[in-house]
Formats: C-alpha cells, sequence, structure tokens
C-alpha cells in the first residue's frame, strides 16, 4: 500500500517526541484525513500502532491494529488498570532497531472517542493493552527511553548514540 504522505515518522531524538499533546476538540476533515495517513504510514512501516506526535502532530490520536483490524481512537484515556503486571519486548517505530522488556499492566480499561464521535470503552489485554499503553506514552510526550532502566540504556547505548549522530541528517 503506497501513500503520498506528507508526514513522515519522527525518529529519537526529535523535540516533538517529548511533548504533551492537546486535546482534540472537533473531529474534521483534518483529523480524519490524519488518521488515514497514520494508518497507511503503520502499515507501511510494518508496525502496530502509531501515535499523532509520531508524525509531528501535537494531537491525541492513536492508530493501532487490534487483531480485528486497525482502530483509531481520539482523546483515549485509561480508565482502569489491572493490578496484574507482565513484562514483555516493545519496539517502537521513533526508535527503530530498540527491542526493550518493558512491565506493563496485563489488563486495562480505555476510554476515548471514535471518528464518528462516539464515545468508546475498550477492555484490552495482552499484546492489546501493551499497544494502547505505549501509544498513550507517545501521548504524553513519554518514550521507550523514559521506560528503561540503566541497565537496558547501557545496553542500548550505542543505537541511542547512533540516533542522535543521525538526526537531522535523515
Amino acid at each position: 500500500m503506497e501513500t503520498n504522505s506528507i508526514h513522515t515518522i519522527k525518529k529519537y531524538p526529535d523535540p516533538v517526541l517529548k511533548k504533551r499533546s492537546e486535546e482534540i476538540k472537533a473531529i474534521d476533515d483534518e483529523i480524519k484525513s490524519l488518521t488515514k495517513e497514520m494508518v497507511l504510514l503503520m502499515e507501511k512501516e510494518k508496525g502496530v500502532g502509531l501515535a499523532a506526535p509520531q508524525v509531528g502532530v501535537l494531537r491525541r490520536l492513536i492508530v493501532f491494529e487490534s487483531g480485528k483490524g486497525v482502530i483509531a481512537l481520539i482523546n483515549p484515556k485509561i480508565a482502569q488498570k489491572s493490578k496484574e503486571k507482565f513484562s514483555d519486548l516493545e519496539g517502537c517505530l521513533s526508535f527503530p532497531d530498540l527491542w526493550v522488556k518493558i512491565r506493563r499492566p496485563k489488563k486495562i480499561l480505555l476510554e476515548a472517542l471514535n471518528l464518528e464521535g462516539q464515545t468508546v470503552q475498550i477492555e484490552a489485554e495482552g499484546m492489546a493493552a501493551r499497544v494502547i499503553q505505549h501509544e498513550i506514552d507517545h501521548l504524553n510526550g513519554t518514550l521507550l527511553l523514559d521506560k528503561m532502566n540503566l541497565i537496558q540504556r547501557w545496553k542500548a547505548r550505542n543505537i541511542i548514540g547512533k540516533m542522535k549522530r543521525n538526526y537531522g541528517s535523515c
């Protein structure tokens, strides 16, 4: 699937990735167009989730592969998290080649708006819960680096250093 994208996926250390996104007040043609473009970019890059800040747009919008198709969520909020947590590898389109084991709640209850402006609640577990939490982190300016412990950062130092050196040359 080819896209004539006006956006590209922002890579670390682009400063936009550390900024908090603003709530979306109206679901207009611009938001719907952005959503379609994000889905195409996510699929092109073989990702399972993408947040608007990752394409340089500081709005509270995420898209993710649910296993039953792609879902777009506007102004998503986690209403509940399970006490039970699990660790698994996470990657990120903004951190190519970096995979980190992150501990997160196993189940979440999410509240958001869909593209029609209707309030939806989604119960997610396992990988779906992980992807949603990761994308919401992006909306809050939280990156994989912020979730890594000192040993993980040390092990990833070469990848992170290379990204810092290459920033702006892409």
